[in-house]
């Protein structure tokens, strides 16, 4: 096919030079494969990917698929596999008739991104069709005049296969008047003439019945075969004689029904009957022949519609016989005159819509245009509308892309109508108009926009909590969701503006709340930045700036209802010793006279007698231990507690704690000094007390130690001097076994023993034996040890 490139006001035409269809040709080379015809479906024929060098996961990612002329399914390629298998068993003769070498032409089409490969199948020819005769019976009239050597023609057998499988050759039975001579024609088929080899004689054989065979050179061969028979007949000097042997002729495809084609004409030198010529088609195939001849004028009109496409040339042999059975032949070759007739014909292999906005060289749509004319009836031209953003681009062979010219802008136009225009060359032109529809898909290329871009705002002073105080409102220009607006507070540029605390903004709307009652004498006027943000991928966003003016305001400070800080005699709260961390002092309960954020209140430790032994829950003012108690933290504990609103500027107040550690709840009550002086006393005599019980303690385990020391050291004296003997043995018998009561995670031994320089006055301190593999903690607790060794002069 060949295109050429021409512009128009009205369009802009596509077309293939010629000369560049030659030098594309030369330089691309088809994968072809070759398979016998009738193969059963589902036959391997190739690994397409592998011949192509395409990768097996590539044929699936690119979209890879065949294409035929006219979308028909005969190749079915397996992406999974890269292996090309037949889908339906193919027959050579309905295929491509008579024409050889049957080629197949298919392209394979990657979409993405888009490539043509050609493939080429060429289906050899099997011997499946046997010689035909048009007739069960021919009939020859030979007067017994006639002299050997002379020929008669008989009518050829049809065998649709080609090449060695037609017909080769023509045997007739077994006779002594007849043998049969098999000739070539000129188009390559063979056909069969009569030679007499002996005289007739009418009275001593009047009649003849023989058996005409045609063989084929298929392996193994096949046979047609019909019957000859001959009459003989009386004296007939002259055979009939065409003025012409060759008649050619051309014939338009469109010619009417009945037209006259030619006419043939043969004479006859005898007279009478024996002169007169009768016509008629020597093979007599109504099925294979649109031509009918008058058997008297020799007249070849045309009987049924021609179509160049279909058969582009006949050859049609006419037979004249006289009254006597003499015949003389000739041939008729009728070549078919192609006229634009078809007109092309557009087939569309993939379409992607939507495309994307703002893509350049976007592949929109692949499409196959054909025409089965010839010549210029057969070269077409491929358009567009020239006011469209497209463009045709021819690729291979009679293939083309449908691709973006320019950026698409779908706020522009969303859609567009494309009409591509095929039109052949012929005389009349014809053409063929194939419409689409492009859709254009959003691209998130508009940020919402506002309709100011500053407002101001007025709120008058002690305003409900949640009033909506205003709206701002922003548009985008895309669509869906690239089109949705989300609204935002945007940090402020002051850091000492509590944005979050003063309004608030509906995301979906662009309403504005104050989120608390505002008060003049501590904000008169604040600004802050909103956003507007679609929900596009990436997002696109814009900004306003509100300006916020508070015209009037009233406070009140914190009052503190428990405990109460009139002046009368402090509440103490009691703590136990062993209390954990986190306990529950007790709870600092405050009150403000303000409403929304004014009203809400916090809590924070201002003053402790111990930093760090009690902290304040923020939010709701309960007074816990933030750590274990110890002996040495002071009996009593002096808190004082911060409460303060949350308003501009903030208000406060404080609330003072005396707390009392105790042992336990059963210890009298101790009073401060300052309230019971007497109570100094019983403190002392507590003092003593504990002192007397350490004591008593002390001694009662020196006792128990020394007792221990000397037992184990009379069940060693059997050891050397001076060292404490080990034995072996994995658990020896004096040392002592610690079960996994105390720290360590698991039991060790302890040697216990005198050392041999001091006799049996000097103790030596439990020594572990460490096994191989220490626990978790071992190495701490064995350092512990070491040290308290030390620090009596032990080691």
């Amino acid at each position: 096919m060949e295109t050429a490139l021409a512009k128009t006001p009205q369009k802009r035409q596509v077309m293939f030079l010629a000369i560049l269809l030659l030098l594309w040709e030369a330089g691309s080379e088809a994968v072809r494969y070759s398979i016998p015809e009738e193969t059963e479906s589902g036959y391997s024929v190739a690994n397409l990917a592998k011949d192509l060098g395409l990768g097996v996961g590539e044929l699936a990612t690119r979209g890879a698929r065949m294409h035929y002329k006219g979308n028909k399914e005969l190749l079915q390629l397996d992406i999974k596999t890269g292996n090309l298998l037949l889908y339906e068993k193919l027959d050579r003769e309905v295929m491509c008739g008579a024409t050889e070498p049957c080629i197949l032409h298919f392209q394979l089409l990657l979409e993405n991104p888009v490539q043509f490969f050609q493939t080429d199948l060429q289906l050899t020819d099997i011997n499946d069709h046997s010689p035909e005769f048009p007739e069960k019976e021919m009939l020859l009239k030979i007067p017994e005049s006639t002299q050997p050597g002379t020929v008669f023609p008989l009518k050829i057998a049809q065998d649709f296969d080609i090449g060695s499988n037609t017909v080769q050759n023509y045997t007739i039975s077994p006779n002594s008047h007849f043998h049969v001579a098999t000739h070539n024609r000129g188009d390559g088929r063979k056909y069969p003439e009569l030679v007499l080899d002996k005289a007739l004689d009418r009275e001593e054989r009047p009649e003849f019945s023989l058996t005409l065979t045609a063989l084929d050179g298929g392996a193994p061969p096949r046979s047609g075969t019909t019957t000859v028979r001959i009459v003989v007949l009386d004296n007939n000097d002259n055979a009939p004689e065409f003025l012409q042997s060759l008649y050619e002729v051309q014939v338009p495809e469109n010619s009417p029904l009945n037209s006259l084609v030619v006419v043939v004409s043969a004479r006859d030198l005898d007279a009478g009957a024996y002169g007169s010529v009768a016509y008629a088609l020597f093979q007599g195939d109504e099925v294979t022949q649109p031509f009918v001849i008058d058997e008297k004028t020799g007249e070849i009109r045309l009987k049924r519609a021609l179509d160049f496409e279909a058969t582009p040339y006949y050859n049609v042999e006419i037979v004249a016989t006289d009254g006597g059975g003499l015949s003389g032949k000739c041939t008729v070759a009728i070549e078919v005159v192609d006229v634009n007739d078809n007109a092309p014909e557009l087939t569309m292999s993939t379409l992607s819509s939507p495309t994307p906005e703002n893509a350049p060289e976007t592949v929109v749509a692949v499409f196959s245009v054909s025409d089965p004319d010839s010549g210029d009836n057969g070269r077409m031209i491929c358009s567009i509308q020239n006011d469209l953003p497209f463009l045709l681009k021819p690729t291979l062979k009679n293939f083309y892309t449908l691709v973006t010219q320019r950026t698409l802008d779908r706020e522009s136009q969303a859609e567009y109508n494309i009409t591509i225009t095929v039109t052949d060359l012929g005389t009349p032109r014809l053409k063929t108009e194939h419409n689409i529809t492009v859709l254009v898909s959003d691209v998130n290329d508009n940020a919402p926009a506002f309709t100011q871009t500053s407002y101001t705002l007025f709120v008058r002073e002690n305003n409900s909590p949640a009033l909506q105080i205003g709206s701002v409102r922003a548009t985008d220009r895309d669509s869906g969701t690239n089109a949705q607006v989300t609204y935002s507070l945007l940090p402020p540029q002051d850091p000492h503006l509590r944005l979050a605390s003063l309004v608030s903004i509906n995301a979906d709307n662009g309403h504005l709340f104050a989120l608390r009652s505002l008060d003049y004498e501590a904000l008169q006027a604040f600004e802050f930045r909103v956003g507007a943000t679609d929900r596009g991928s990436p997002a696109l966003s814009s900004e306003a700036l509100v300006r916020v003016l508070v015209l009037d305001a009233n406070d009140n400070s914190p009052f503190v209802l428990y405990p109460l800080q009139n002046g009368s005699a402090p509440c103490t709260e009691l703590v136990p010793r062993a209390a954990e961390p986190g306990y529950l002092v007790t709870k600092v309960v405050a009150v403000d006279g303000d409403s929304g954020q004014n009203a809400w209140l916090s809590y924070q430790l201002l003053k402790a007698t111990e930093p760090g032994l009690f902290g304040v829950w923020a939010h709701n003012g309960e007074v816990r231990t933030a750590r274990l108690l110890s002996e040495r933290d002071a009996a009593k504990q002096r808190l004082v507690v911060l409460v303060k609103d949350n308003g501009e500027p903030p208000r406060s107040a404080t609330a003072t704690l005396h707390v009392l550690l105790v042992d336990g709840f059963s210890q009298p009550y101790l009073p401060l000094p300052e309230a019971a002086p007497a109570q100094a006393q019983a403190d002392s005599l507590t003092v003593y007390l504990v002192v007397a019980l350490a004591s008593v303690s002390s001694l009662f385990l020196f006792s128990v130690l020394l007792f221990v020391a000397v037992r184990l050291c009379r069940r060693s004296r059997a050891a050397p001097v001076g060292r404490c003997s080990v034995p072996e043995g994995p658990f020896p018998g004096h040392l002592v076994d610690v079960s996994g009561t105390g720290t360590l995670s698991q039991s060790y031994q302890y040697e216990v023993c005198l050392t041999g320089d001091s006799g049996a006055g000097e103790f030596k301190f439990l020594k572990p034996i460490i096994p191989n593999l220490l626990p978790q903690g071992a190495g701490e607790e064995i350092g512990k040890t070491a040290a308290f060794r030390n620090s009596f002069g032990l080691n």
